[in-house]
Formats: C-alpha cells, sequence, structure tokens
C-alpha cells in the first residue's frame, strides 16, 4: 500500500483503499460494501462506496504500480502474457456494460458483464495485471445510459481483441519482461491480432477453430484436414504442465509452416495439435510464432499455460472478492477490480517468496523436423 498510497490525493481515500484491501484479503465469507465496512469497523458502506465512486483517485495509476510490482517479483524473460475474459452476473440494467451476453463463466447466455484480463505467468507464479469493461455497441450508442453510469465520452466500442490489444501495448510498452502471448479462440482468429504481435516480434501461441485456413505449400487448408493428415510419428505425449490431479498429458503434434511474407527473419510459424488421450477424436488447434529455434516442448508449455488465466479468476473470485462488488459506475468497476487485483497480486507474490528456492524444472527434449506433405511435421 506504500508504493501505491501517492495515487490517493487525500488520507482518507488512502486510509480506506488500505482498509478496503485489508477486507478483500480477510476471510469474509462475502466481500460487498457492507462487510469490507464492518471489517474496518465503520456502521455503513457509505465510506466505501464513497472510495469506489467519488474519492479523488487514479485506478489507472494504481494499475501500474501493481503491473510494476508484478514485473519486480515475478518477471522473467521467459514469462507469458494471457488475454482471456470473465463473466460477472447482474441483476438489472444499470451497471455498466450489462446486457444478455453469452458468459465463458456461466457457459451460457446471461445477464451480465465481461471484463477482459491480461495475465502474466512465470516460473514464479501467475496473477492478473490489467483489466477493461466490456462495454457493447447497444450500449455505445445509448447517451442516456452511458450518463447515468459515468462512461467518459471518450469511451468508444471496442472488440475484445482490441481491449486486448491495449493491454499488451501498456505492458509491453512498459518493458515487462515476456517472451510469449496466449489466449483462446476468440483472439486467435483475429488476423490484426496476430499481425500487430507479429510486428511487435512477441511469440504467440494462439487456440483457433478447427475451420481455421492454414498455409501450406499446396494452398491452404483446414486445420483439422491437417490433423487428419498428421503421420503416426508426429503424435507425441507429452505433459503441459501440472493439474491438480498430476501432469496434464495429452498427444501433440507441431507442423512447421512454410513463409507466406508475415513472418520477420527469424522467425517461423507452426501449427500446434493437441488429442485428448481418452477421447482420440476432441481436438484442439493453436497456430504458433517465435523464434525459428524455439523447440516443440516450449510451444507446449505455453499452450498450458493458457490455464494460468482461468486459475487466476478463480482464486481472484473465491479469495479476494474479484466478482462481489456492488457498483454501477464504469469508473466504479475499474476501482473495485483494480484493488482487488492488487490483493491478489499480493497473495502470489507472498505465495512466490515462500517456495523460493524450489528447483526450476523446463523442457528435457529437442525434436528434429522432417518433411512431411504441404507442411513439416515434426517426428
Amino acid at each position: 500500500m506504500a508504493r501505491v498510497a501517492g495515487r490517493f490525493r487525500r488520507v482518507e481515500p488512502r486510509r480506506r483503499a488500505r482498509a478496503y484491501v485489508l477486507g478483500l484479503l480477510s476471510p469474509l465469507a462475502g466481500k460487498n460494501g457492507w462487510t469490507l465496512a464492518e471489517a474496518a469497523g465503520e456502521n455503513t458502506p457509505d465510506g466505501m462506496q464513497r472510495l469506489l465512486n467519488r474519492s479523488a483517485w487514479d485506478a489507472d495509476a494504481v494499475r501500474d504500480d501493481l503491473r510494476d510490482y508484478v514485473a519486480e517479483h515475478l518477471g522473467d524473460a521467459a514469462g507469458v502474457l494471457i488475454i482471456d475474459e470473465t463473466g460477472f452476473l447482474k441483476k438489472g440494467t444499470k451497471s455498466a456494460g450489462v446486457q444478455r451476453q453469452y458468459s465463458g463463466t456461466a457457459g451460457r447466455t446471461e445477464n451480465c458483464q465481461l471484463g477482459v484480463f491480461l495475465a502474466y505467468a512465470s516460473a514464479h507464479g501467475r496473477t492478473l495485471i490489467d483489466r477493461e469493461l466490456y462495454l457493447p455497441q447497444s450500449w455505445c450508442a445509448d447517451d442516456r445510459r452511458r450518463t447515468e453510469a459515468a462512461v467518459p465520452a471518450k469511451v468508444r466500442f471496442a472488440t475484445k481483441p482490441a481491449l486486448g490489444l491495449q493491454m499488451l501495448r501498456r505492458a509491453l510498452d512498459a518493458g515487462l519482461l515476456a517472451q510469449w502471448v496466449t489466449a483462446d479462440e476468440a483472439y486467435g482468429k483475429d488476423s490484426k491480432f496476430r499481425l500487430w504481435l507479429q510486428t511487435r516480434r512477441m511469440g504467440y501461441v494462439l487456440a483457433v477453430a478447427c475451420n481455421q485456413k492454414i498455409p501450406t505449400d499446396g494452398g491452404t487448408a483446414r486445420a483439422d484436414e491437417l490433423a487428419a493428415a498428421a503421420p503416426a510419428p508426429a503424435w507425441k505425449r507429452r505433459s503441459c504442465g501440472a493439474g491438480a490431479k498430476g501432469p496434464r498429458l495429452f498427444d501433440w503434434a507441431v507442423a512447421t509452416l512454410p513463409d507466406t511474407g508475415t513472418a520477420e527473419h527469424g522467425f517461423t510459424r507452426w501449427l500446434l495439435i493437441r488429442r485428448s488421450i481418452t477421447d482420440p477424436t476432441e481436438l484442439a488447434y493453436y497456430l504458433c510464432y517465435g523464434p525459428a529455434d524455439t523447440d516443440d516442448e516450449e510451444l507446449i508449455r505455453v499452450a498450458g499455460t493458457r490455464w494460468a488465466v482461468e486459475e487466476c479468476f478463480q482464486t481472484a473470485k473465491g479469495q479476494v472478492g474479484l466478482d462481489d462488488y456492488q457498483v454501477r459506475r464504469y469508473d466504479a468497476w475499474y476501482r473495485h477490480i483494480t484493488l482487488a487485483m492488487c490483493a491478489h497480486a499480493f497473495l502470489t507474490v507472498t505465495a512466490a517468496k515462500a517456495e523460493k528456492g524450489a528447483p526450476p524444472t523446463g523442457p528435457a527434449s529437442f525434436p528434429s523436423a522432417s518433411p512431411r506433405l504441404d507442411v513439416s511435421w515434426h517426428t
């Protein structure tokens, strides 16, 4: 809190912000305005609501301090930046950005807000470092709702991949150590998203759909068509990381893709395919880009790292009240989410310090590549 104290202009909101974060870190069953106020010894939630809705402080500056804190304690040259979204179920129509929309959190269409987040994962830990509230087009075009929810005039409609790029740009421009970016199909299918990463020479492992068109020496082919043509020696059983029940084992195949003029000198593109061991018909596909000497195990590691953001959502909601807020204003959403991210990062860094000295683990083999069909399968 000493690190971010200067972002609060007066002592009263500064002290209340500290009490707010302490409340988020406490073992309260629910972490809304009432429970946080009670934990701070206050009779009403008015002060906590004022901190989120009216007090003068810069949530984006606190976010930047948070990112620097994470970089200092968890930074690693092999770090992975992960983009994903999560839903916040809501009642009514007043909360900024709320509408009936698909929420992966609920697995169905619900009345909710959607937040797009950037997580950072390294060998030292993983935590959330940036956030953007998705504002649907229906909201952007409704001046009355915008005014009621205090949505700034400068905020315009942006797709989720565009919001993801905003956060990636901030992190990379700030010099955060990272070698890779990973995300699900919503981002992997966006060619502008992929091209922007290539212009920044950022390696990526991005999930794509089975019908994604993949360039080959013979033209283009669907990802699932290429997977069906993969020779048996191309499939290797590997773990993409530790899960709750041990190593997450899958069969993997990697193919080097031809240069279509988009890869920078010294960089290569690949198609990575993941196949379930128990159900061989269950496949996932990834478009990859990175230094030409990247080995298969590294691509598999990065693909597995994407699950780290789901773990962040689960622990941030379960332990520090990421989704327990009771605010309607656009700026208040950012304020609560930022303070919750600070609490989550503190827990992550504390755990990393406790585990310091544990031996690192990493890839142990470097498969060679040999040409097969229209792409070069690694066998």
